[in-house]
């Protein structure tokens, strides 16, 4: 069992950035597929980012390729998203979520594969 808590998500003014935490309990974090993704009012949910277990291999949606970075600590349990460049559409509660499978790229944006997933994190990108 998984479980996974956000932190760092708050109102910022467009152009700004942020850096959102994930903090993970339990073992095997290391052999875990983490993601970003994020929902927002009246919308479904997206896929923001992923990064395989190792994180040597990372992807991105498109629309967050370039101003995002998706990273993790296995030493500390931690993924992390550093949000540059925020655009008011960027205004979504962002969720950390964990998958238990080895890292296929293809994969990586099914938010129906991630296994756990954290409570979510409001980041509100005033313009």
């Amino acid at each position: 069992q998984v479980q996974l808590v956000e932190s760092g998500g708050g109102l910022v003014q467009a152009g700004g950035s942020l850096r959102l935490s994930c903090a993970a309990s339990g073992r095997g974090f290391s052999t875990y597929v983490m993601g970003w993704f994020r929902q927002a009012p009246g919308k479904e949910r997206e896929f923001v980012a992923a990064i395989r277990g190792s994180g040597g291999s990372a992807d991105y949606a498109d629309s967050v390729n370039g101003r995002f970075t998706i990273s993790r600590d296995n030493a500390k349990n931690t993924v992390y998203l550093q949000m540059n460049s925020l655009k008011p559409d960027d205004t979504a509660v962002y969720y950390c979520a964990a998958a238990q499978w080895s890292w296929v790229r293809s994969y990586a944006a099914r938010g129906s594969l991630y296994d756990y997933w954290g409570q979510g994190t409001q980041v509100t990108v005033s313009s």
